[in-house]
């Protein structure tokens, strides 16, 4: 008989061997949607540490990636033929959803929970638990650096759309000189001043995180103004 426990109490026993595994799991998105990646860290009943689970997931939301977490460490645990587990998340959302409190109404995650609800039938005694941040330290770690690893050197996500996370900053105006009513265009014989040189268009790409640019080469000096064009 299987026992799905999604619920907050904890799991009362004396006997370390009656203990669940427990498993912090942590999804995290720059941009949401952005590159993105999950972070997992199970031990055993002794407090062992037995695994440690990570992986890039592409242009990403956040939730999407917390329910990753989730599914990997499903995954790992029906692989390894674990009894009794416990799913420590720093997600309020996924976990109420996961214990029927709230209602999945996105058409993206609600496959992702089918899902997590499907494997988690396959774990004779199951429950999931929230925390704060802070006692979530090493699943939020694992999941930078899966970021870190699937944006590479650049800062530029190994798969998905790059040009997401670009900024470009046209360096004058976008009407050219041959575009201009012949009226406005300065005669041959008269030099153009110093001040109306128009200087060379320029690009700079990287890419916006929780509202400030970063670039991937090069910096920009001060008093100038950018423009973030989303392609």
């Amino acid at each position: 008989m299987n026992e799905n426990l999604f619920a907050d109490s904890a799991t009362s026993s004396a006997d370390a061997s009656n203990e669940p595994f427990t498993a912090h799991c942590d999804g995290g998105s720059r941009g949401n949607p952005g590159p993105s990646g999950y972070g997992a860290v199970v031990e055993d009943a002794e407090g062992r540490v037995v695994a440690e689970l990570s992986e890039f997931l592409g242009i990403q939301t956040n939730n999407f990636a917390e329910y990753s977490g989730l599914l990997g460490v499903l995954r790992w645990a029906i692989e390894h033929k674990v009894k009794r587990l416990r799913v420590v998340s720093d997600s309020e959302l996924m976990v109420k959803q996961m214990q029927g409190k709230y209602k999945v109404a996105s058409p993206v995650l609600r496959p992702l929970f089918e899902e997590a609800r499907r494997l988690s039938r396959g774990i004779a005694s199951f429950e999931m638990r929230h925390t704060l941040r802070g006692g979530n330290k090493q699943a939020d770690r694992l999941a930078n650096e899966a970021m870190d690893r699937g944006m590479g050197k650049a800062g530029i996500p190994k798969v998905g759309k790059p040009e997401d996370f670009v900024a470009k900053r046209p360096a004058g105006p976008r009407c050219s000189e041959a575009a201009r009513p012949p009226a406005a265009r300065p005669a041959a014989s008269r030099p153009t001043p110093p001040a109306a040189t128009k200087a060379p268009r320029q690009v700079l790409e990287g890419y916006v995180k929780n509202g400030v640019v970063h670039l991937l080469e090069g910096e920009l000096p001060d008093g100038i103004f950018v423009k973030i064009i989303r392609e």
